[in-house]
């Protein structure tokens, strides 16, 4: 299984990095998990097409994790030869934003259908609202869902894809929790959106300070990854943004917690496992 992070960026536009999107691949599965700004360039830059994608996880539907799901649906849909379903799991309202994106791609669907005399059918979507518990495969992949705490965003969703002997947790944002930690009992690697709480505190911008309370710190994602028994965490969707050079400084904030592998990277960093 590979796990390559697509975009490590956060709602904070960054010229070096994507917004929120993890790809998964299997020997028999690929999954994007998220769509945060940029993810078809840096799809494309891992050698992924969309019509090459097995599905779409969606963890929960804060827009920086949905921004560029309509270039997903479009260029999928441009690139078929047939009708052929894009296949978006995702929380409960997840079919709301995906009609509400082909509503906004109206115009652009109508132009492309007048002009390409072979194209003749609609964006076709396959929408599951998936729930805690839910169990269902892509690919040769299977795909466990899990509730997390991310409130009052909720509900919002981890998935772990179990394929080839080997188990991945995707866990989007949100702060521990014991649903959280079981899912990710066991799991080869872990893969957390994290902030760095020390850094934030410093600055004196409301909004900001908002944010501490629904999403892990660094610190919070190595506990969780140790207490769950994981062999590597994996962190993303760094807040505030990652400066080059600084990488040392979070890996040793999360080694104070784990003592397993830690991964913290730029856009298109690849954990083979």
């Amino acid at each position: 299984m590979r796990i390559t992070l697509l975009g490590t960026g956060s709602p904070i536009p960054d010229a070096a990095r994507a917004g929120p999107s993890t790809l998964v691949q299997t020997s028999g599965a690929a999954v994007l998990v998220d769509s945060g700004r940029g993810v078809l360039m840096r799809l494309v830059a891992a050698g992924v097409l969309p019509l090459m994608l097995d599905g779409v996880l969606v963890t929960h539907l804060h827009s920086d994790h949905l921004t560029d799901l309509n270039d997903v649906i479009t260029t999928h849909w441009v690139m078929t030869t047939a009708p052929t379903p894009l296949r978006v799991y995702g929380p409960a309202r997840t079919r709301e934003v995906v009609d509400a994106t082909l509503a906004a791609l109206g115009p652009d669907i109508e132009y492309r259908l007048a002009h390409h005399e072979d194209l003749t059918w609609r964006p076709q979507v396959d929408v599951t609202e998936v729930q805690a518990g839910d169990v269902f495969t892509l690919g040769s992949a299977t795909v466990r869902v899990a509730a997390t705490d991310h409130r009052p965003v909720e509900p919002s969703v981890a998935y772990r894809v179990e394929d080839d002997g080997h188990a991945i947790v995707l866990a989007g944002d949100g702060v521990p929790c014991a649903t959280l930690d079981a899912v990710c009992a066991g799991a080869d690697a872990y893969v957390q959106t994290v902030l760095r709480a020390d850094l934030v505190r410093k600055v004196p911008n409301a909004r900001l300070q908002d944010i501490l309370d629904y999403h892990s710190s660094v610190e919070e994602a190595a506990d969780t990854a140790k207490r769950a028994g994981v062999g590597t965490l994996v962190l993303t969707h760094y807040i505030p943004g990652l400066l080059r050079g600084n990488e040392d400084e979070w890996h040793a904030l999360a080694a104070e917690h784990f003592d397993g592998t830690i991964v913290i990277g730029d856009d298109l960093t690849t954990v083979d496992l």
